[in-house]
């Protein structure tokens, strides 16, 4: 998809369709109404008006109405997006509405068009936002489809000039937030795929095959071991999961470096993704309907390669690695078994007492690994448990460690990128439950509380590094269309890791720019 910036006003300049964002006061303002609205209708007669209100259109959240124009605008078509009130308004509110419109757009084949970018207060958010949703509003999963070959080529939105509102001037800044915008949902694409794609042909041979060609195209080292090498490392947990599949386990391991000599030397962030390319549950085998989706098991693998690929081109001012545990979970004659004790990275001793919580088990091994690298903060993203989706639903993600500092930034980022993230205890009151009288640990509580065991059960292979497990189970994958989402994998997690690193970036970048103001000073 390509954008520009238009330098018409959006009732005179030419399209297929206008996409019209309107808060619920902008059709009854009578001081200060939007000139969008009020031009087009005008040269409509009034249409615009007539229309909206036989529809029923208000601007209330999520609301989208078309309105054929008969040749009396520049465009054939406007779309009009409900925003909601202004008092609620931000980023994600515009990023769901123009996700809308595009889909509106695409099921009436245009291949143009205007996107008026409200006037607001947080431009450069909104503006972000709204690339980003018309690309991930635009993305659909086809790749296997032989049949309804028309809908499949069907033309797609490929051009979209953005139009600022009154009054504002496009700047160099605005065209780097668009670069940005464009790269991120590029990536949350890429993870989308490596997640919707089924897990025959998403093993874990192949999912370290995607990393190095990423790995490649944007400048990252990368690293994959294979089992003969995970046994070196002497990964009990991660190698008793992958013992019943026939695919051989992989463990991956994407860097960035600064180039800069100090800035390479700096503690660097940690993210680590779970990546059970296939998850059957083992000998505690899951039911059909429950294995179904169990492609999806690899979201946070996901999620984190998304993520490597944009923070390369960010080059932050410290390094960044990405690790993950590639294996499937499957039962067989050679599968791990209930009551077996498997021996951890760290000589952690663990009893099997469900099959099916092999993610922690895996994900126990890699943290540990990347803890060795004494990274500045870890940060895990999962499909852990179904408990956090009980607890949560499945659009909100679980939040789970004791460093405040961290936990307050992931939050921001993930707010800021328009990610829903709530923080849950991880009280010491459920760790009893994972006590063993054969070994040091089970891998498996009580069904109450089961987020929260599991993370307790992670949290004993970070040791006293700063860390924030994020619990993705709900909002990996869903089951309905919402704004700029698709029915399947959203790749989710993407954007609050990225957003993590910027602002990890300004943060240190300002610091060291008070440490040379103070040194000339000196």
């Amino acid at each position: 998809m390509h954008f520009s910036f238009g330098t018409g006003h959006a009732s005179a300049a030419k399209a297929d369709v206008l996409l019209l964002p309107l808060f619920d006061t902008d059709l009854s303002d009578k001081k200060h109404p939007p000139s969008a609205w009020v031009k087009s209708d005008k040269k409509l007669r009034g249409l615009l008006t007539k229309l909206a209100q036989q529809e029923g259109f208000k601007g209330k959240g999520e609301q989208t109405v078309v309105i054929q124009t008969h040749g009396k605008l520049g465009v054939a078509r406007v779309i009009l997006l409900g925003l909601g009130t202004r008092a609620k308004f931000n980023a994600e509110v515009l990023r769901l509405a123009i996700g809308r419109g595009i889909k509106a757009a695409n099921k009436v084949k245009a291949k143009t068009a205007l996107l008026q970018i409200p006037g607001v207060r947080e431009l450069d958010a909104s503006l972000q936002a709204a690339v980003e949703g018309a690309i991930l509003g635009s993305y659909r999963y086809d790749k296997w489809r032989t049949t309804n070959k028309d809908e499949k080529g069907a033309p797609r939105v490929d051009k979209v000039q953005l139009l600022l509102p009154d009054g504002v001037k496009k700047d160099k800044a605005m065209e780097a937030t668009v670069a940005l915008a464009r790269t991120i949902a590029g990536a949350t694409a890429f993870a989308r795929d490596l997640v919707n794609e089924p897990a025959g042909t998403m093993t874990p041979t192949i999912l370290a095959e995607q990393a190095k060609a990423m790995a490649k195209e944007v400048g990252l080292a990368l690293h994959v071991f294979d089992r003969k090498k995970i046994e070196e490392l002497k990964m009990g947990m991660f190698l008793g999961v992958a013992r019943g599949s026939v695919e051989e386990p992989k463990l991956i391991h994407l860097s960035y470096t600064p180039k800069d000599a100090e800035a390479a030397k700096r503690p660097a962030v940690a993210l680590v993704g779970k990546a059970i390319t296939f998850d059957s549950g083992g000998l505690s085998l899951k039911p059909s309907e429950g294995m179904l989706d169990m492609k999806t098991d690899m979201a946070g693998s996901a999620a984190v390669l998304g993520a490597m690929k944009v923070i390369a081109q960010l080059a932050p001012p410290f390094p960044v690695h990405g690790f993950m545990g590639a294996c499937e979970n499957m039962p067989s004659g050679h599968a791990y078994r209930l009551g077996d004790v498997l021996v951890s990275r760290l000589g952690k001793t663990v009893e099997i007492t469900n099959t099916d919580a092999e993610g922690r088990l895996v994900l126990g091994d890699v943290l540990a690994y990347a803890n060795e690298l004494k990274p500045a903060v870890i940060i895990d993203l999962a499909t852990l448990t179904g408990a956090c989706i009980v607890a949560l639903g499945p659009w909100v993600a679980g939040a789970f460690g004791d460093d405040d500092q961290l936990m307050w930034n992931v939050l921001e980022s993930a707010r800021s990128a328009g990610e829903d993230i709530w923080r849950l205890p991880i009280t010491d009151t459920l760790k009893d439950v994972l006590k063993s009288d054969v070994a040091d640990m089970k891998n498996a509580g009580d069904r109450m509380g089961g987020s929260i065991t599991a993370a307790h059960f992670l949290k004993e292979f970070v040791g006293d590094t700063p860390w924030v497990h994020l619990d993705i189970a709900g909002p990996s994958n869903v089951s309905k269309e919402k704004g700029y989402l698709a029915k399947g994998a959203t790749g989710f997690g993407v954007r609050t890791l990225v957003e993590f690193v910027r602002r990890r970036t300004s943060e240190l970048n300002a610091a060291d720019a008070d440490d040379a103001m103070t040194g000339e000073e000196a």
